[in-house]
């Protein structure tokens, strides 16, 4: 009987238990995702979709790279046991933390984006060959999932800003399996923002996160194993 009872699950440590704690960091990740990100997700869900607005798009688009920074170190931190949940705490700390180097490697990226993003959509305006759109939409994916490699690894590592790009890059090659997940993620983030708007994109922001975090799993292991442990 006492090694029935001792064997037995404590409360809060069961598949429900840790459902429930799932759901809950969830949801008040997207609340705080949502909060951070207001200013710019209301003028940019009213802004057209016209060619013009695409450097105001990106204006609007810099307090989300600090608020998705926070969101997965909300979620790599935190707590399985129900009766110590503090998403709410971990967020605003992984925000403060970040702040400054997700806007390092944010807003350059953005304003590379936004100079693709310009010359694309006036290719026959300025006369430029196909192939060089090509080749600029390719430099400009490529550029996306080291971004995202990068947005991660500040979020959760210490590093300076030119050595969070060259492990961004580096990881592109190293594991494979990462960067395809993670263009599966942009392509997802993408369609939702073109068949829908960008506000239904904000509102799914913490599940993707912790969809960004769990597939970004072997590279947050192997910089952490090379460079910690």
């Amino acid at each position: 009987m006492g090694g029935a009872s001792g064997s037995q699950r404590q409360f809060g440590e069961g598949p429900l238990a840790r459902a429930s704690a799932l759901i809950y960091t969830l949801l008040v990740v997207e609340v705080l995702l949502l909060v951070t990100t207001a200013p710019g997700l209301v003028a940019l869900v009213l802004l057209d979709r016209d060619a013009s607005n695409i450097p105001l798009a990106a204006a609007c688009a810099v307090p989300f790279g600090p608020a998705l920074s926070a969101a997965l170190y909300a979620l790599r931190h935190r707590g399985r046991d129900l009766a110590d949940l503090r998403p709410g705490a971990a967020f605003w700390r992984g925000y403060r933390l970040n702040v400054r180097g997700a806007l390092l490697v944010w807003v350059p990226w953005l304003a590379w984006l936004t100079i693709v993003a310009v010359n694309l959509s006036h290719l026959a305006a300025a006369g430029v060959p196909v192939w060089w759109a090509v080749l600029l939409a390719l430099v400009a994916a490529a550029a996306t999932l080291a971004e995202v490699n990068a947005l991660v690894i500040t979020s959760l590592f210490s590093f300076r800003a030119a050595d969070v790009v060259r492990l961004a890059v580096s990881h592109l090659v190293r594991t494979p399996g990462v960067t395809l997940a993670t263009a599966c993620l942009v392509v997802v983030a993408a369609g939702v923002t073109v068949a829908a708007s960008e506000l239904v994109l904000a509102l799914l922001g913490s599940v993707l996160a912790a969809a960004l975090l769990r597939t970004s799993g072997p590279m947050i292991a192997a910089i952490r194993r090379e460079f910690i442990a």
